[in-house]
């Protein structure tokens, strides 16, 4: 799928907001029309010849015309926003495709940088394309239309050197486009470095590697840092094409303006011309090379990098093994599990053996950075084990049909659309069995609070135990056998935590939890302690007798908890 075709189907699948679109673009430059006629009009026909009301009219129609283009701006500014914001969410599902199609050696880093820096770099420069080119179109088209009302001769002398100058602009744009592309892969290493680092920190320190760390994030850097010049460079290509389109025209009025017209130009017509050029050819032209040269060829870059990973070329390391049916019970397997962020890094995860059978209820619980969400990451697939294999029903875990298994993090994803969309992302499940599930899980009264299931959902306007319920409802709805709760309720009071539990119980399935609250281990079957990077396995009961670490987070959690109810 090519880039322009993604931006050609955005905006024909909203054919509404593209007419409101033009509809109060042709109200806001009416400016653009006016003000040379207007300005002519009033020192030739009113001020030069003594009629004072005659020139006050005519800038006043002027004012006005400005007064309804500043309402006409903000209708265009929400009608824009109606086109961006779901062009947003096509290509954050396009985005997230391709990350899940991705190996895992490129993911959790790529996925990351593409999804929260190129899809966001993609709306905001669709939204200032949009409304860049629509402005320029309008304005040329109001201001030659009135230059040809002023004085028609007078358009030989604007029109040409405007399209010439419009003209050097688009032949630079595969150049800028290069050159924006080069950028924006540099910056994705930047990030991709940064990333890996960052994770790593404290063993960087402990194995003494900050130089060699230093110097690689310092080539990073520097490659992107001579990036970001050769993409500057660009910018004489731009200034000589305004210079050729914008301000050749002022030249040739001044010079030729008296000979083209035959003598017969007043001071008022030569001042209407100069306006047309200054005021609205001149700004729309600037405008066009500043939104189209850095948001333009931003948006095709970014896109670029988006839809290259969601039609991945098969290849024998990378091709999905058929998985089991979802019917199938999965079970989850850990077999000399190893994992390290960076080559040099301690580890995480150490030979770590472990089995979790079809239908088990486990908690896994540890002090901070123990490796608890790592664990996680490699059971979903999303991290490769530096030794060892994590499989899922068998198969490799980053290979498994992504349907067999749901991964719900501590941060909860929501996305702007209805209510019903969000809870039914993972499955085709019709109303009724959706509100079954949010009773189960204790969303209902949510979704009663929200208006229903077709209210419109906005991320910004939910509290966090607000998205955690959503996902769990989600999670609950979807057809996968293997659930992981990644600390999934710990922005909910532990009755509600407690309710989602059960439910998640009730369903039937593995049910993995990373415990935020000690109620949840005590809930589990089994117990999985990590310390560091050892694990002990075990009931509650026989790792409060057997595990020291275990018994100081009892007491912790009973502390805290007395305090709680104290207070």
């Amino acid at each position: 799928m090519k880039a322009g075709r993604v931006v050609w189907t955005a905006l024909r699948a909203r054919p509404g907001a593209l007419a409101r679109i033009a509809g109060w673009s042709v109200v806001e430059v009416a400016p653009a029309f006016l003000i040379g006629l207007a300005i002519a009009r009033a020192i030739d026909d009113g001020f030069a010849a003594g009629r004072v009301d005659v020139g006050l009219a005519w800038l006043a129609a002027l004012g006005t015309a400005w007064l309804l283009a500043a309402f006409a701006a903000r209708q265009v500014i929400l009608a824009v926003a109606a086109v961006a914001e779901p062009f947003r969410d096509d290509l954050l599902t396009l985005a997230v495709r391709g990350a899940l199609c991705e190996g895992p050696q490129d993911a959790p880093a790529s996925a990351v940088a593409r999804i929260n820096l190129q899809v966001e770099l993609a709306r905001d420069a669709f939204a200032a394309v949009v409304t860049v080119v629509r402005g320029f179109a309008f304005t040329a088209a109001g201001a030659v239309l009135g230059l040809v009302a002023l004085h028609p001769a007078l358009t030989v002398l604007v029109v040409p050197p405007f399209v010439l100058g419009a003209v050097l602009f688009t032949i630079s744009l595969p150049a800028l486009y290069r050159r924006q592309r080069a950028y924006l892969e540099a910056d994705e290493r930047t990030a991709q470095t940064l990333v890996s680092v960052t994770g790593g920190l404290r063993d960087v320190t402990a194995c003494g590697a900050e130089e060699r760390v230093e110097a690689l994030v310092g080539r990073r850097i520097a490659a992107q840092a001579r990036s970001a010049g050769r993409l500057a460079g660009m910018t004489a290509l731009r200034t000589a094409a305004l210079g050729v389109g914008a301000w050749t025209p002022v030249v040739l009025i001044l010079v030729g303006g008296p000979w083209v017209a035959g003598g017969t130009l007043g001071a008022g017509v030569i001042v209407g011309a100069l306006a047309y050029v200054t005021q609205s050819l001149a700004p729309a032209l600037g405008g066009l090379v500043e939104g189209v040269g850095v948001s333009g060829v931003r948006l095709f870059a970014s896109l670029d990098r988006i839809l290259h990973t969601t039609s991945p070329s098969p290849s024998p390391s990378r091709e999905r093994t058929a998985s089991p049916k979802v019917a199938d019970p999965p079970a989850l397997t850990f077999t000399g599990v190893s994992f390290s962020y960076g080559e040099h890094a301690a580890p995480v995860v150490q030979d770590l053996d472990l089995e979790i059978r079809d239908g088990e209820h486990l908690a896994i619980v540890g002090p901070s950075g123990a490796g608890k969400s790592t664990l996680s990451a490699l059971a979903a697939g999303l991290l490769h084990p530096g030794a060892g294999t994590v499989t899922v029903a068998g198969v490799p875990a980053h290979l498994a049909d992504p349907g067999i298994r749901v991964l719900i993090p501590q941060e909860a994803y929501t996305f702007r659309g209805s209510l019903r969309e969000n809870l039914a992302y993972l499955s085709d499940a019709p109303p009724e069995r959706i509100l079954a599930a949010a009773r189960e899980v204790g969303a209902d009264e949510l979704i009663e609070r929200l208006g229903g299931l077709d209210a419109d959902l906005d991320p910004g306007g939910l509290s966090a135990g607000e998205r955690q319920l959503i996902a769990l409802v989600r999670a609950h709805l979807a057809d996968a056998r293997l659930v992981i709760l990644d600390e999934a309720t710990c922005h909910l009071d532990p009755a509600a935590e407690e309710r989602a539990e059960r439910a998640f119980v009730r369903r039937g399935g593995t049910l993995i939890v990373v415990a935020h609250r000690l109620t949840s281990a005590r809930r589990a079957g089994r117990v999985l302690l990590l310390d560091g990077s050892r694990a002990s396995m075990g009931t509650h009961e026989e790792l409060v007798a057997a595990a020291p670490l275990y018994a100081d987070l009892v007491g912790h959690w009973e502390t805290t908890r007395e305090e709680a109810q104290l207070s």
